[in-house]
């Protein structure tokens, strides 16, 4: 089910909203996350409203987790929740605050399972990764500055990926935000603010985080290109302006070499394709700030034509023109590049 995969997160108060989104990827197997135990949305019609969501959900092909608790049950007058799955189609359960451990490892038994991870002592895979696969999964944070931290989430994942577990965490949206509070739905703090992108890319090559999933209302056509074209293609795609004169890099796959040093990264292919066999003039040799595209210039003899991509500020050099700069809303980007990678430039 996952695998650097992209889900969604969808609600029964917003769901003719994400209808669009969500019709763009049917018979993708992509996953679906939803809450049935959202107080505000609990009305008269909540009921048949969240099992006609999940049967359309099933009919276009998504596997549905549902974050259950025993207010759930209540709500929709089920005594089990193995009974209450099986009648809204669910592929899996997250089990939410009100259950005990003894419960969630009986439910094991006969259902896929999803421990919360923000919460949950991963010494429960132990007990249960015999039976079947383990999926953990994080809380979201609508409040600003409640989010996880970096050593917190990352400490709390080698904690299930020690023992076999699979995680899953979830990244803003940049369309329409949920309310009521509007501030995204991050589960680090620190992705609260930056494109759905970069938290994607974040999660995904500096975490390894196994399943990602968006949970705001919307996003945009943009965010969700750029992060499908990574998934299917394993190339990050870098929005850049370049000089008119070096337009024709974009949409170039490069690798970044395996000896680059922490500050800048090396295009392996660049000094043979950029050259085309011209001399590299001297041009616009100014300061090169972090997040600056650089080439050599003849300067430098053989290696001339060398594009780099700073991590860092650097003073100008005669033998450096600068060709282009990341666009500046996408610079989070240069933090998951790694050696070895694979990227391309493309218009911002």
């Amino acid at each position: 089910m996952f695998n650097n995969s992209l889900g969604f997160a969808v609600y029964v108060s917003t769901f003719e909203q994400q209808k669009p989104i969500l019709e763009k990827l049917t018979g993708s197997n992509a996953y679906v996350f939803t809450s049935f135990h959202i107080q505000e949305e609990f009305n008269n019609s909540y009921t048949l409203k969240a099992k006609q969501m999940c049967s359309w959900l099933s009919k276009k092909g998504f596997a549905i987790m549902g974050d259950v608790s025993p207010k759930t049950l209540e709500q929709f007058g089920h005594d089990s929740i193995l009974d209450f799955a099986q009648h809204m189609g669910l592929s899996a359960l997250r089990l939410d605050y009100g259950f005990d451990k003894e419960e969630i490892i009986k439910a094991y038994d006969k259902f896929s399972i999803i421990i919360n991870a923000s919460v949950e002592d991963s010494s429960i895979v132990e007990v249960v990764s015999p039976k079947q696969e383990v999926f953990a999964m994080h809380n979201f944070y609508p409040r600003p500055e409640t989010g996880l931290d970096s050593e917190q989430f990352d400490s709390i994942n080698q904690g299930y990926k020690k023992k076999g577990g699979k995680v899953l965490a979830f990244i803003p949206g940049d369309d329409v935000k949920r309310g009521p509070l509007y501030e995204g739905l991050p589960t680090l703090e620190k992705h609260r603010y930056i494109s759905p992108y970069e938290a994607y890319l974040d999660l995904a090559i500096n975490y390894k985080i196994d399943g990602i999933c968006v949970a705001d209302v919307r996003l945009s056509n943009r965010q969700l290109e750029l992060i499908q074209s990574y998934i299917s293609k394993g190339v990050i795609s870098i929005p850049t302006q370049l000089t008119l004169e070096h337009e024709y890099l974009y949409d170039t796959v490069f690798t970044i070499r395996l000896d680059s040093p922490k500050s800048v990264k090396r295009l392996q292919e660049s000094r043979e394709y950029s050259c085309s066999g011209k001399t590299v003039q001297p041009n616009n040799c100014i300061f090169r700030e972090t997040g600056s595209i650089t080439m050599d210039n003849k300067l430098y003899g053989r290696y001339s034509g060398e594009i780099q991509i700073l991590k860092t500020d650097l003073s100008k050099d005669e033998k450096v023109n600068v060709i282009g700069v990341v666009d500046e809303k996408y610079k989070n980007i240069l933090k998951c590049i790694k050696n070895g990678a694979k990227i391309k430039f493309i218009a911002g």
